[in-house]
């Protein structure tokens, strides 16, 4: 235990998660590294023709408590924690007879894995892993002398190294382990702390609850040149189970890296794309806000549909599909138009090869079909502080019509398509729709009227009628203004989700107007 950088002679490996096992052990007997082993890890081992050397050999003590004590043990985390060149600490191991563990290879039991597959409470923790982070942080402790691997990525990292060092691994490589060792256990007690936390403070014993503390691990997957402006650094962090058909888990195949706003209004386009599956269907979002939205029998008719929404708003815009993106349609896009990113869940080679052409534009491939919203916590820094809320994915209590007149079944059609879109414009609100299409959005006024007069001057410049359109607004109209606003636009039909105390004098100025109503029994804010 001298040497304070050793070469690795003794390795523990205890995984759960055997991929890329034979490969590394093969590695490590070329270079004569003794292999510790535990459980199926070690018979894994065994089975492939390595020489293996059980835990229980190394503690004298057999595997007990169906397994739950095994490497909890002075002869391993001594041999993990005693300090090179230490010489109280060399004494204190030849006396009681533990040898150095140079290298630790382990990942955890599957906890969150068993989780997401909504696994019973017991199997839950029962897949909860006591002596392998006790190990990862001994080993991360002792880092200037250790070398701990907790990623099967990293495999060839660390045989690398070796290779490059005659057996050794450098201190600058120990230490990025060991950091990565400890964000490891962090994210595995926070998860297990969430969990658990949200269920003792459920009341039917869930895990619906939200826990006294809220912990979270997020991975860093882009350094930016800048954050929201110029002057801010940025940097984009992802989910460690960052699932395909979201911006944390899409795939960039083309044009230059992405930045902070890009990412930000790539997730706006893509939620919002999501709400539609029946048919074909294109979200173009500007600055967080869908500018135009429309669906049809191909991408390429919902993509003409919602560029005509805005064309001004459009420039410079990010684009969403929920099909695979076609060649034609590509090749349109790119000609008429300047667009930062497209989305899609697949793309064709055609298609690929058309948005090629313009070096700058990034394509993203989410995969995923077809494409849906799954639930989720939202949450949102405030200065010193967190906002964690349910995802909102729901999109009606219910449907009631309160006008005189009943909406028509193509008015319905649209009622509930401008209600679906006005769930992802910034609050205050107003959406347009007729034919699967939107007109006219008013985004992020302090006044509903006003968003509504604002819908209503973006239709007319794109040159659309508002008449016999539908209209759709997040949250209720507090006076009957903003109502006969949209009437005088031309709208006949409106969706709203009512609960306000003016709710009768807002339903006399409908059927006064010949409007049809229906309310939603849910808002849906978006700040």
């Amino acid at each position: 235990m001298k040497d304070p950088n050793p070469r690795i002679r003794r390795a523990l490996i205890s995984l759960s998660d055997k991929t890329g096992l034979d490969d590394l052990a093969h590695a490590l007997a070329e270079w004569n590294v003794t292999l510790i082993s535990t459980g199926g890890t070690a018979a894994k081992l065994k089975g492939a023709g390595f020489a293996v050397q059980d835990v229980a050999d190394v503690t004298g003590f057999p595997e007990m408590l169906d397994g739950r004590v095994k490497t909890l043990h002075p002869a391993i985390h001594g041999g993990l924690l005693a300090v090179r060149g230490n010489a109280e600490h060399i004494a204190a191991a030849e006396e009681h007879g533990i040898a150095a563990i140079d290298l630790l290879v382990v990942n955890l039991y599957p906890f969150e894995e068993t989780l997401a597959k909504g696994a019973s409470f017991d199997d839950c923790v029962e897949n909860i892993d006591i002596g392998g982070p006790a190990m990862i942080r001994a080993a991360a402790k002792n880092h200037a002398s250790v070398t701990v691997i907790v990623d099967r990525a990293d495999y060839d990292a660390l045989l690398a190294e070796m290779r490059a060092n005659s057996g050794k691994t450098t201190p600058a490589f120990r230490k990025r382990m060991a950091a990565k060792a400890y964000a490891r256990t962090a994210a595995y007690d926070g998860a297990i702390s969430n969990w658990l936390g949200a269920v003792a403070n459920s009341e039917d014993g869930s895990a619906t609850g939200f826990p006294p503390t809220f912990s979270l691990q997020y991975r860093k997957a882009i350094d930016m040149r800048y954050g929201e402006n110029p002057h801010q650094k940025g940097a984009f962090y992802v989910a460690r189970d960052a699932e395909p058909g979201t911006v944390a888990g899409a795939r960039q195949l083309l044009g230059k890296e992405l930045s902070y706003n890009n990412i930000g209004d790539s997730d706006a386009a893509l939620e919002c794309v999501k709400s539609f599956s029946d048919k074909a269907a294109c979200v173009i979002v500007k600055h967080a806000n869908p500018c135009g939205v429309a669906e049809a029998d191909t991408i390429s008719d919902a993509y003409d549909l919602a560029y005509r929404t805005d064309p001004e708003s459009a420039f410079g815009g990010i684009i969403a599909f929920n099909r695979e993106l076609d060649g034609a349609t590509a090749a349109k896009i790119v000609e008429r138009q300047f667009v930062e990113v497209i989305l899609a869940p697949s793309v064709t080679d055609d298609a690929k090869d058309a948005i090629a052409t313009k070096k700058n534009v990034r394509l993203l491939v989410t995969g995923a079909w077809p494409l849906a919203a799954t639930p989720r916590l939202d949450a949102r820094t405030v200065a010193g502080g967190l906002l964690v809320q349910d995802a909102d994915l729901a999109l009606y209590e219910g449907l009631q019509v309160v006008s005189k007149r009943q909406p028509t079944p193509a008015e319905m059609a649209d009622l509930l398509f401008a209600w679906k879109v006005a769930k992802f414009v910034k609050s205050n609100a107003i959406v347009y729709a007729k034919d699967g299409a939107t007109i006219g959005i008013g985004a992020g006024q302090m006044s509903r009227v006003n968003s509504s007069r604002i819908a209503a001057i973006k239709a007319e410049m794109a040159g659309l009628d508002i008449k016999g359109s539908a209209v759709a607004s997040d949250a209720f109209f507090p006076f009957a203004d903003g109502l006969l606003s949209a009437a005088e636009a031309g709208a006949r039909a409106v969706i709203q989700p009512g609960g306000s105390l003016r709710d009768e004098e807002v339903i006399r100025a409908a059927d006064e107007a010949g409007l049809a109503m229906v309310l939603t029994g849910m808002r849906h804010f978006r700040h």
